[in-house]
């Protein structure tokens, strides 16, 4: 059976716009470290991860577990079974590969 694997590919962090539009935020989320994997239960939101980030790769987790094989978004990733992700946070995005994986 298949399932879907997310792996944290980076972190980043505005200091500049956070200085000017954020309230107290220092630094790259704390919710997720470069080179975490995060497995998915079928197509269920993991609880490793966040809302927001999953309202930003909900789609895809969904879409790479039913069996798209295309790449998502034409011209943009060069194979299928794997789309590459940020969350929506603009001061602290994280970066995400949603990959299908085989058992």
């Amino acid at each position: 059976m298949a399932k879907v694997r997310i792996t944290v590919l980076k972190t980043d962090y505005d200091e500049e716009l956070a200085r000017e539009y954020g309230d107290n935020v220092t630094g790259c989320c704390t919710l997720f470290k470069p080179g975490q994997v995060i497995e998915c239960e079928r197509h269920y939101q993991p609880e490793a991860i966040c809302g927001e980030a999953w309202k930003c790769i909900q789609h895809y987790v969904y879409a790479l577990y039913h069996g798209a094989t295309e790449p998502l978004g034409k011209g943009w990733m060069k194979k299928g079974n794997v789309a590459i992700a940020t969350c929506n946070d603009g001061l602290r995005p994280v970066t995400f590969k949603i990959e299908r994986v085989e058992d």
